[in-house]
C-alpha cells in the first residue's frame, strides 16, 4: 500500500507493507543520493532491527548510529547535545540523511534534530510502534518536551519518506499495542464511524489482526487528508488532537512515568466527552460508546486526578490561539469539531476526579 502526502515541494510517500523493513536500502536509494546516513534508535529497537538495517545500508552508504535509552525522558533538551555531538563526530553534513528507527519518542526527537541541525537536513521515519505507525510518524510535527509540558519546543518538518512494516509490531509488549490502539480509536471517533464500528466488531487486537494493515492505512489516510488541508495546525488539523488536551496534562502530572501516551489519550477522550455531554455539546451516549470500546481494548478511562490539579498544564496547551483554548469535541461518533473556549470550561468541575 502507498499513500502520497501531497504538500508541494515537501511531498513524500508512505509505504505500508509486511516485511518492508528488509527492503529499507532499496527505498532509500530512490530518494537519497548522498554519502552518509545516521541512524538514531533506542536500546529496545536497535537490537531487533538496527544492526541488520545498518548492514544492508552499508553496501551503499557510510553508516553511523546512536542508541539512546527508551522512554519519554529521552525526548528532552538533555538528549539534544548528545545527538548533535554524535552527528558532528560522524561528519554528518547537510547533504546527508538521518533515519529515525523507533517509536514516537525517537521519531519526534530525530525529526527535531533534523530540523535544527545545520538549519535542516533530510530525515526518514521507520516507525516500530503501533502509535507511531498510525499517527506520529506522519505529518511532520517534531518536538521535544519541557518540564512544563509535552512537545512545547518543536517544528513542522516533513520527512522524505515513511516506511511502515506491520510485522515489526509482533515484538511489542501487549501494553504498547494497547497504547497504539488509543490513537486508532481516536481516528474512529473524529472522522470514521465505520472504523469505530470495525473496532467494535473485532472485539480485541487479536480479532483485529487480519485487518491490521487496512486499519493502519485508514488512520494514515485520515491524517494525510487533514495535514494536506492544514499543514501548520492552525485549523482543522487540531481535530487530530481529540483527547490530547487532557492527555498531555495527565502525562505531565505523573512525570511521564505512569500512563503511556495512548493510555492518556484514552482517558482524555472519554473524560472530555463526558464533560461535553453534560454541557449538551455532544450527542448523548457517545461517552458510553467510547467507554465500551476502551474496555474491549483494555485501555483506561480514569486517571484519578482532580481536574483542578491539571488546569495549569491546560493553559499551556498548544491549541491555545488568541488566548482561546480550542477543545476538540465530538458531535457524535465519527464527527468532530473545534470548540473555542478557555480554562473556565473546566472550572465548574474543578474538583471532579477524572
Amino acid at each position: 500500500m502507498e499513500i502520497l502526502v501531497n504538500l508541494g515541494k515537501d511531498s513524500y510517500p508512505i509505504y505500508i507493507e509486511n516485511n518492508l523493513i528488509s527492503q529499507t536500502s532499496s527505498h532509500i536509494q530512490k530518494i537519497f543520493s548522498g554519502k552518509r546516513i545516521f541512524l538514531l534508535s533506542d536500546d529496545n529497537v536497535y537490537p531487533l532491527y538496527g544492526a541488520s538495517i545498518q548492514e544492508d545500508l552499508s553496501h551503499f552508504y557510510e553508516c553511523h548510529h546512536l542508541i539512546l535509552p527508551h522512554g519519554e525522558a529521552t525526548k528532552s533538551f538533555q538528549s539534544l547535545p548528545v545527538v548533535y555531538e554524535a552527528l558532528i563526530n560522524s561528519g554528518i553534513s547537510r547533504s546527508d540523511l538521518i533515519i529515525a528507527l523507533g517509536g514516537g519518542v525517537i521519531g519526534d526527537l530525530a525529526g527535531y534534530v533534523a530540523a535544527s541541525y545545520l538549519r535542516g537536513i533530510d530525515f526518514i521515519q521507520i516507525p516500530t510502534s503501533l502509535l507511531a505507525q498510525v499517527d506520529s510518524s506522519v505529518g511532520g510535527k517534531v518536538a521535544v518536551d519541557l518540564p512544563q509540558g509535552k512537545n512545547l519546543v518543536g517544528a513542522f518538518y516533513q520527512p522524505k519518506l515513511v516506511l511502515i512494516d506491520p510485522e515489526v509490531l509482533s515484538t511489542l509488549s501487549p501494553r504498547f499495542i494497547k497504547d497504539g490502539m488509543g490513537e486508532v480509536i481516536k481516528y474512529g471517533c473524529i472522522q470514521d464511524a465505520s472504523l469505530f464500528q470495525l473496532l467494535e466488531e473485532s472485539g480485541s487486537f487479536e480479532g483485529l489482526k487480519p485487518r491490521l494493515m487496512e486499519v493502519i492505512f485508514r488512520c494514515i489516510q485520515i491524517k494525510t487528508q487533514v495535514v494536506e488541508a492544514d499543514p501548520f495546525d492552525k485549523g482543522q488539523r487540531m481535530l487530530l488532537n481529540f483527547g490530547h488536551t487532557l492527555a498531555h496534562a495527565i502525562e505531565q502530572f505523573y512525570g511521564y512515568k505512569r500512563e503511556s501516551h495512548g493510555e492518556a489519550v484514552a482517558i482524555g477522550m472519554y473524560q472530555l466527552t463526558c464533560l461535553a455531554e453534560e454541557k449538551c455539546l455532544t450527542q448523548p451516549g457517545s461517552a458510553e460508546k467510547i467507554l465500551n470500546l476502551l474496555s474491549l481494548y483494555e485501555l483506561p478511562h480514569k486517571a484519578t486526578i482532580p481536574i483542578g490539579q491539571v488546569l495549569p498544564a491546560l493553559s499551556l496547551d498548544k491549541k491555545m490561539l488568541h488566548n482561546q483554548l480550542n477543545l476538540v469535541l465530538l458531535k457524535s461518533i465519527g464527527e468532530s469539531y473545534i470548540y473555542p473556549t478557555d480554562t473556565e470550561f473546566f472550572q465548574s468541575v474543578y474538583n471532579k476526579i477524572i
